[in-house]
């Protein structure tokens, strides 16, 4: 297969085939055995460094070119999520679970990338290091894959680092992505008022902790809007309260969790030291104890400018203008890829994978029952991806053809 080319049917039909099996075999969490095994076959035949993680299934390749030169780190992540698949697919998943998020596209096209950049390692100057994570959806696998040394796993740390995601609301083929805030930061606000409980006949005798939780939560909405700028904005949603266990019985403690979106590292430092004191003051003005805690569970996306910039050239360049869109604002999602580029400059964006898009319909969207990709834009993603780490490879040594 060394010998194949993006434009060989060949190659296409062997990552579809890829994407399909890991399709039909989803993992959760942090440990994917079934899927690492798949991994680690599909690789078997390319002479890399292969480095598997203790703490979870991780894999990390490392492709070393023919001429010096430094490291580049490309990332895909693997896991699917907790749901029972309904899109009616030949190849859909039976066993409770789903790739739901296009992470199978996401192996599948890493797994090509390497495929293309191995065909030409005695030109590539550098070393290329392949990120295999499981653990994205909720499990912080990018933490536990930084805590394990994937940023040494070649004997340098890389200079730059790219991923993709695949979406499924999008038109399949179009590319995007954006300089600075890509995705949103996801914070956790988690509130106990403590009161003392009695009887709703006598409210006087208990120190109820209902309305002040009610007034909390309402300050909150109101708080965010007078305190942040509308510029660098905060979304947030009162998911969840506890209170009680009858109407007529005042309960001695509440409890509610706040989920908080924030676009920018000092927002989200403001926030994590702010709202907690906020909360805690209105309940001590009700002469009531409050354990208030915040912690963020993910940061912000942030991309490089110069990386995000290579990003958008890299795919024009391949793809034609019409192909690439630079979002004019941020998605409001989150990724732990955000770890790694807090620690690397780089680059994340999308590609469209939206199967059968109606205009007519909203289209199916990741994290559905019923979502939908379609693989055929697996030979571009993968190529989208050789080409980002050939190019700043080349880019960095100062000599060669910048298109792979």
């Amino acid at each position: 297969m060394a010998d194949l080319t993006p434009g060989d049917d060949r190659f296409l039909e062997q990552l579809i085939d890829l994407r399909r099996r890991l399709h039909a075999t989803p993992e959760v969490g942090l440990q994917l055995p079934l899927t690492q095994q798949l991994v680690l076959d599909a690789l078997a035949d390319l002479d890399l460094e292969i480095t598997l993680g203790t703490e979870t299934t991780s894999v990390v390749a490392v492709l070393r070119g023919g001429r010096p030169g430094p490291v580049v780190l490309l990332r895909g992540d693997m896991d699917g999520l907790p749901l029972v698949e309904d899109t009616g697919l030949p190849f859909g998943s039976t066993n409770g679970a789903m790739h739901a998020c296009g992470h199978d596209l996401h192996v599948a096209g890493l797994v090509g990338a390497a495929r293309l950049l191995a065909a030409r390692r005695a030109e590539l100057p550098g070393t290329v290091l392949f990120m295999f994570q499981p653990g994205e959806e909720g499990y912080d696998g990018a933490s536990v894959m930084l805590r394990e040394g994937v940023l040494e796993a070649a004997g340098e740390r890389p200079i730059a680092a790219y991923g993709i995601h695949v979406a499924a609301d999008v038109a399949s083929g179009m590319i995007a992505s954006r300089p600075g805030t890509l995705m949103a930061a996801y914070s956790v606000l988690d509130v106990r008022v403590v009161g003392r409980g009695g009887h709703g006949s006598r409210p006087h005798e208990a120190l109820d902790p209902v309305p002040a939780t009610a007034e909390m939560i309402s300050a909150l909405y109101t708080h965010i809007t007078r305190r942040y700028s509308a510029f660098d904005p905060v979304v947030l949603t009162v998911g969840e309260i506890h209170a009680g266990s009858a109407p007529n019985i005042i309960p001695d403690q509440t409890h509610f969790r706040v989920g908080v979106r924030s676009f920018s590292n000092a927002t989200t430092e403001s926030l994590v030291a702010e709202l907690p004191r906020f909360v805690t003051d209105i309940g001590r003005a009700h002469g009531l104890t409050v354990h208030a805690t915040m912690r963020t569970v993910l940061p912000a996306t942030i991309n490089d400018d110069v990386e995000a910039a290579t990003f958008g050239e890299t795919a024009r360049a391949l793809f034609g203008a019409e192909r690439y869109q630079e979002l004019a604002n941020p998605r409001t999602g989150s990724e732990d890829f955000s770890r790694v580029l807090a620690e690397i400059p780089g680059a994340y964006g999308y590609v469209g994978a939206a199967k059968d898009l109606d205009p007519e319909h909203l289209p199916t969207s990741n994290h559905s029952p019923q979502a939908r990709f379609d693989d055929s834009v697996l030979a571009d993603q993968a190529l989208l991806l050789a080409t980002l780490a050939w190019n700043r490879l080349q880019a960095e040594v100062g000599e060669g053809d910048p298109v792979i």
